[in-house]
């Protein structure tokens, strides 16, 4: 169900609807390369716009959901639009449920996003959120490059997040009108040997694939063997 107008944080806010995340897996991590995640922190509004993202589906064995449903994996298996979140590496990850039960996305990598509806200091709240491993300020490109990098930027914890719905006026994934113009499919990062790692189920934003959790495109790399990139065509028939 759409945000009524009363329930926006500003009267032009577009909120992602329910039936937005109502869909394949695998569309819905490239539809959301683009999109900006918000989130009010502390009182003031923080943002970061989506680069990077990966599908999981309950069939392979990549996925948390196929090691079966567990009150702590409950939101997998609800319907699209619930966020699910989890430790990893000793950091928050965030992933959106997908149409159909333990289908999801996970939110790998974003991009810091700054316009008036921010904090005027949400780079540098961001990088107090998120110091370098020495105590000085992460670079800003470094920022969100990664899962738990992303979540610390953002200020979203497990607790406050997991198996809950969006709130316009504290979470939300908004559309501001950005696509990207091509997007690098390749297979996904972390999964182990056996695990179904060979499946080409991550995107990321072709023109940031430098701030990403790893360049697709780094040297090395060859297209049609490591890599497909999708034209705009393909992308927005």
């Amino acid at each position: 169900m759409p945000a009524t107008p009363a329930s926006l944080p500003w009267p032009e806010a577009r909120p992602l609807p329910a039936a937005f995340f109502d869909r394949d897996a695998q569309t819905l991590a490239r539809a959301l390369l683009g999109k900006v995640i918000r989130h009010r922190h502390q009182g003031h509004w923080l943002a970061a716009r989506i680069i990077e993202t990966e599908a999981y589906y309950a069939a392979e064995k990549g996925s948390h959901a196929s090691l079966g449903y567990t009150e702590k994996r409950r939101a997998l298996f609800l319907d699209g639009g619930h966020i699910y979140m989890y430790y990893a590496r000793g950091g928050d990850s965030l992933n959106f449920s997908a149409q159909g039960p333990g289908n999801a996305v996970l939110i790998k990598a974003a991009a810091p996003w700054l316009d008036r509806h921010c904090a005027a200091d949400a780079l540098a709240r961001m990088q107090a959120n998120n110091p370098a491993a020495d105590g000085s300020p992460r670079p800003v490109a470094r920022l969100c490059a990664g899962q738990t990098l992303l979540c610390r930027s953002l200020g979203l914890k497990v607790p406050d997040w997991d198996a809950r719905r969006f709130d316009p006026q504290r979470l939300f994934v908004e559309d501001v009108g950005e696509m990207p113009a091509q997007i690098v499919q390749t297979t996904r990062l972390g999964i182990p040997s056996g695990r179904d790692e060979h499946l080409p189920y991550r995107f990321v934003d072709a023109t940031f694939a430098r701030q990403c959790t790893r360049n697709p495109l780094r040297r090395g790399q060859v297209e049609g063997r490591d890599y497909l990139l999708l034209t705009p065509k393909e992308l927005y028939p």
